[in-house]
């Protein structure tokens, strides 16, 4: 093997190893996009690694804004890839969730969602 093919499947190699270091929303309840009949109580976002819980949150609004979750957002201890945050009675509607986490390794990630409570 040429060294200059070495030094290509090394750099792939680490590409591949740092896309990994990031900690990206895996799965949520209510899901990504969906419509739920009965508003849930607490919602649960399950990410790709564990979680720092000193520098990890979540926050709920309304669709005029209005912060709807309780601010008790935090990891689980159990599953530090989990977070939960607990909200208001919900009334039909559309809710947008936003998250901002730092994974072990120090990698900051964010990002939102919708859900709509109602028919």
């Amino acid at each position: 093997m040429s060294l200059r093919r070495a030094f290509g499947m090394m750099l792939v190699a680490l590409a591949a190893a740092q896309a990994h270091a990031h900690a990206f929303l895996d799965r949520a309840e209510p899901r990504v996009g969906a419509t739920v009949l009965a508003a849930p109580p607490q919602l649960k976002l399950w990410f790709t690694q564990e979680l720092e819980p000193a520098f990890s949150t979540v926050k709920v609004t309304d669709s005029t804004g209005r912060r709807v979750d309780k601010g008790d957002a935090q990891v689980d201890p159990a599953n530090r890839a989990l977070m939960r945050v607990s909200v208001e009675t919900l009334g039909s509607g559309d809710y947008t969730v936003v998250w901002r986490v730092v994974s072990t390794d120090t990698h900051v990630t964010e990002g939102d969602f919708v859900f709509h409570v109602g028919r």
